[in-house]
């Protein structure tokens, strides 16, 4: 007699694409919060600080966004949620490609439009990670 033993269905997120998700946020985080620093002491370095987390949050953001495109077509997921998610990973990207065209003007030309949208940025990806982890049943849970 052998003894099997049933592994329940994963239908979570994959690891990689959690770790592509949550990687996003800090970078949006910290370019917000460059800007904030740029407006307070007007310091160039700040804002070009800003431009390069915005670069590294997009790839991040652009491979999540793959991720979440898959993960629609996937069998276990609820299709209304995986469609919810894929639209907020896609405003979070097209709105923090905006902001880094905002943010190649020099320094005086980016602000305040770069600071606001480095704050809606960075709340639109701390959403996309609520939605991504919080909403998502892992280990077999019903």
């Amino acid at each position: 007699m052998v003894a099997t033993a049933e592994r329940p269905a994963r239908s979570g997120q994959n690891p990689f694409h959690g770790l592509l998700l949550a990687g996003a946020f800090p970078l949006f985080l910290g370019a917000a919060l460059s800007d904030y620093a740029y407006s307070t002491s007007y310091n160039v370095q700040w804002s070009h600080f800003a431009s390069w987390l915005i670069a590294g949050g997009l790839v991040f953001n652009g491979f999540a966004l793959i991720a979440a495109l898959i993960g629609i077509f996937r069998p276990a997921a609820s299709r209304g949620l995986a469609v919810a998610y894929f639209v907020l990973l896609l405003v979070t990207w097209i709105l923090s490609f905006v902001n880094a065209l905002v943010h190649a003007r020099d320094a005086w030309g980016m602000m305040p439009t770069g600071f606001v949208l480095s704050m809606v940025v960075a709340v639109l990806a701390f959403a996309a990670i609520w939605i991504g982890f919080a909403s998502r049943e892992t280990g077999g849970r019903k």
